[in-house]
């Protein structure tokens, strides 16, 4: 494989019943997918728990770790041992009463490079996040590793352009979206559909209109009355899917993303050397009267 290569992994997983179970299985399948020569391995959205935010409940304020914690120290050693970076998306607990939806970079000599707090945060039933998560105060921004720079936006962030624009903005060659998304079941399996499909569809959009991979890892089963639908994928800067998951198996995906290919490509369509970046100023009003 050449230096332009890079082979991600994305772990498509399934509530494990607790955090120390969840944290056991996901080191296993990082070692399984560095073992089969992934570089660069994101997790699906608060991987360590179950998908909390289906009620409001306090108590479930209690799932929240630190950053740095016992868990990424634990998953920094993991790292600099494979020589992996990983992305891991974490239940954030800041201060008392300031807690975010994070996701923790590691670099592949497990320094903890920085994190990103979702930026964009949802309320609809039984997805309560308003409840629980402060919205990110952090910049959109690119992680330089070992391997790649990167990004991370994390899933209700996946609706809005600005969110991979900025991050490609800055630097990023791969963006990485954890995900935990799904149908409610008592809706009409017709409208999961549709929603399933949009959302791959303005995902793959976001690769091609800022020339880049993108992954996004969602998990699977289901909980508390949602049937999450998995279908994680990475797409290259053509929209094209090059590895796309199942809808309801816990899986590892594969994909080789080359470096190279993907400069070549915005020298034949440099969407960002052509952006009117003196008309764009209507962006940072709520609505255009």
């Amino acid at each position: 494989m050449s230096d332009s290569m890079i082979k991600i992994a994305l772990l498509q997983d399934c509530d494990r019943g607790g955090m120390e179970s969840a944290a056991c299985q996901t080191e296993k399948l990082i070692r399984e997918a560095a073992g089969n020569g992934a570089k660069i391995i994101c997790t699906q959205e608060l991987f360590l728990t179950e998908y909390f935010c289906w009620k409001q409940d306090s108590s479930f304020f209690d799932l929240a770790i630190g950053i740095p914690s016992c868990y990424t120290d634990r998953f920094s050693r993991l790292a600099a041992e494979l020589e992996v970076v990983l992305i891991l998306s974490l239940f954030e607990r800041r201060a008392p009463g300031i807690y975010h939806n994070t996701a923790a970079v590691i670099d592949a000599d497990g320094t903890l490079l920085g994190k990103y707090r979702k930026m964009h945060i949802p309320q609809d039933p039984g997805f309560e996040e308003k409840f629980y998560f402060t919205p990110g105060d952090l910049p959109f921004r690119s992680f330089h590793t070992k391997y790649a720079d990167i990004g991370v936006i994390i899933c209700w962030d996946q609706w809005y352009p600005e969110s991979a624009r900025l991050t490609a903005l800055a630097g990023a060659s791969i963006l990485f979206c954890p995900t935990a998304i799904g149908v409610i079941e008592s809706e009409p399996e017709e409208l999961g559909l549709q929603q399933r499909d949009a959302w791959l569809n303005v995902q793959c959009g976001h690769a091609v209109a800022n020339g880049c991979y993108y992954a996004a890892v969602n998990r699977v089963g289901t909980e508390h009355g949602t049937k999450f639908w998995g279908s994680s994928f990475v797409a290259d800067f053509y929209g094209n899917p090059l590895v796309s998951g199942s809808c309801d198996k816990e899986e590892i995906l594969y994909a080789e993303c080359d470096l190279k290919a993907m400069e070549d490509h915005r020298r034949m369509w440099p969407f960002f050397r052509d952006r009117r970046i003196d008309a764009y100023d209507g962006i940072l009003k709520r609505y255009a009267e």
